[in-house]
């Protein structure tokens, strides 16, 4: 049995500390000295909360939360709470709470803590943490047959580089059988691995959906940081090499078709209705479940105009039939004006051929017109076109531009919208 039977004693600071300690000053403190993280932090709903160990990002009706334990960041110096916020940015940078969770998840967990303390400073976080290339702390296994199988665990968290992948690390950890064994869940001894600067309760039980949406949100929290960072020159201690892969994975030349997914996921609405045909997994029996279901409000103007050929038009029905396998939208023609006659519901999974319904000239400033008629029923609007005409000025609600091959808008990009560059057909390109 284990000696302390709170097994976070040492890591938590008295009642007394824990309820005169204040976040607010430390958020302060971040926007100060790392303005880029202070960016994503503000960004994620702030909960205090004693009924978890410690700290750590989640996700819930599809959005963000950080939940913390005044207990723990109580004891914490200034430096250690920074050093924590910016790891749990990390754990939303990398996907980890938005991704299928790898089993054994308490593996998948020590790897991805393995993975973000490569890139912060060792003093800069709690001392519970975990890094690569440092020994386990096992002063407190006083159980011979534990304290062996830890051992292992710690020579090899001793043996691993830094600023490797969280694949690899659990990759790495999974090949060794006695390691993996004594880091298996399932077999809880004393002075195991439960002690973690973060928790991770509740990833990985996302619907597909619910992971897009969420994916979406992140991507652009992360745009907006990564402009602001760039424009002001406010990146703070995040290293060079990790600047360059922050701007890659906001950058929509890397993949244009996930960007638009994201654009088109977070442009859902989320519905929620209790029933009693889902238990409650807080409250079993006691109140009623909540169904979930996720309502596309997305608008998608065509162009038709004379200046888009029926390739082009093509090669447009064919990158929205990819997006109808995950939603269904709106689908709007339009050359000078929006032919609101020939709009029809695109449904999800739906196929549809080809059609051409206009030929005139083209008036971005007509489809702006239109949805500042209707904003109330758009979240989102997708323009697919070939950018040959005038500004319409910025829009009323989130826009995207989903440009044909090789094609431009004809004015200065806003700023405050997606630019989504449809690449050619390679197979088409390689037959002419």
């Amino acid at each position: 049995m284990k000696e302390d039977k709170n097994p976070y004693a040492d890591i938590h600071s008295s009642q007394e500390a824990a309820d005169k300690f204040d976040l607010q000053p430390h958020l302060v403190g971040l926007l100060l000295t790392e303005p880029f993280f202070a960016e994503i932090v503000r960004t994620i709903t702030k909960v205090r909360d004693e009924k978890i160990p410690t700290a750590g990002v989640s996700v819930k009706d599809a959005d963000l939360y950080l939940y913390w334990n005044p207990k723990f960041l109580a004891n914490l110096s200034s430096s250690e709470v920074f050093g924590l916020l910016k790891h749990e940015c990390y754990h939303l940078f990398f996907e980890h709470c938005t991704t299928r969770r790898m089993e054994p998840h308490n593996i998948h967990n020590i790897a991805t803590d393995l993975a973000i303390n490569s890139q912060i400073p060792e003093e800069e976080l709690p001392k519970c943490g975990l890094f690569p290339g440092k020994p386990l702390d096992l002063s407190k296994v006083t159980d011979p047959a534990r304290l062996e199988q830890m051992q292992k665990v710690s020579d090899k968290i001793k043996s691993f580089p830094k600023g490797m992948a969280a694949d690899w690390y659990f990759s790495s950890l999974m090949e060794d059988p006695e390691v993996r064994d004594a880091l298996d869940p399932g077999g809880e001894g004393e002075g195991g691995l439960e002690i973690s600067m973060d928790d991770h309760e509740g990833w990985g039980e996302m619907s597909e959906e619910e992971q897009a949406i969420v994916k979406g949100k992140v991507k652009d929290i992360l745009r907006n940081a990564v402009k602001r960072a760039d424009g002001s020159n406010s990146w703070g201690s995040v290293p060079v090499e990790m600047r360059e892969k922050l701007r890659k994975m906001v950058s929509d030349s890397v993949d244009w078709k996930a960007v638009l997914r994201n654009f088109i996921g977070t442009s859902q609405r989320l519905n929620k209705a209790n029933t009693l045909r889902k238990i409650n997994r807080k409250y079993p029996y006691i109140h009623p479940g909540v169904h979930r279901s996720h309502t596309a409000t997305v608008g998608v103007f065509v162009d038709m105009s004379g200046s888009v050929d029926d390739e082009a038009l093509e090669q447009i029905y064919a990158v929205l039939g990819s997006l109808a396998k995950q939603v269904t939208f709106k689908f709007y023609p339009f050359d000078t004006e929006v032919d609101d006659k020939n709009a029809f519901e695109w449904k999800k999974g739906q196929k549809r051929e080809s059609v051409r319904y206009r030929a005139g000239g083209t008036s971005f400033t007509a489809v702006n017109s239109f949805v500042k008629k209707h904003r109330g029923e758009f979240d989102g609007v997708i323009i697919c076109t070939d950018g040959c005409a005038e500004d319409p000025g910025p829009s009323p609600i989130r826009r995207c531009w989903v440009l044909v091959p090789g094609k431009k808008l004809a004015f200065p990009n806003p700023k405050a919208d997606i630019i989504v560059h449809m690449e050619a057909d390679k197979k088409k390109a390689q037959a002419a």
